[in-house]
């Protein structure tokens, strides 16, 4: 079992700087059981691009947040985004505002651990290649 705060059992000592993050679609944030809070316009959104009501959109895809504030999107039984599909997600022209901000404005604290592009931006610093001392170089 790898320590929680390891990747590839390389030490999480330093958070990654996100400036150039590019998703890679591996999709690992959309397998993280958690809340995908709607915004007030969002379920109208994507009914609309699925083609539903408003109404039986949210009776089939979303649920009430335990603080009664929003809604979210209804899980898979594996804990994935209900609308994550093998080829990437379903509603990726329409998707939450949570989605489209995530690593920037908010990330899980397993992130480092499970994105894809995050594990080769440390596993990148860790191989970095060495150049050698010329002082210490012999002609």
């Amino acid at each position: 079992m790898r320590p929680e705060n390891s990747v590839d059992n390389m030490p999480l000592n330093k958070e990654l700087d996100l400036t150039d993050f590019h998703c890679i679609q591996c999709h690992a944030c959309c397998r993280e059981s958690g809340y995908v809070r709607l915004g007030p316009e969002e379920p109208d959104a994507i009914a609309q691009y699925l083609g539903l009501d408003v109404h039986t959109f949210t009776n089939t895809y979303t649920r009430l947040t335990r603080d009664r504030q929003t809604l979210s999107l209804i899980e898979q039984t594996d804990g994935a985004c209900i609308f994550l599909t093998d080829k990437g997600c379903k509603i990726q022209p329409v998707k939450p505002v949570q989605c489209e901000n995530f690593p920037h404005k908010w990330k899980f604290s397993n992130f480092e651990n499970i994105c894809e592009w995050a594990k080769q931006q440390r596993q990148n610093k860790n191989h970095m290649p060495r150049i050698p001392n010329p002082s210490s170089s012999s002609k």
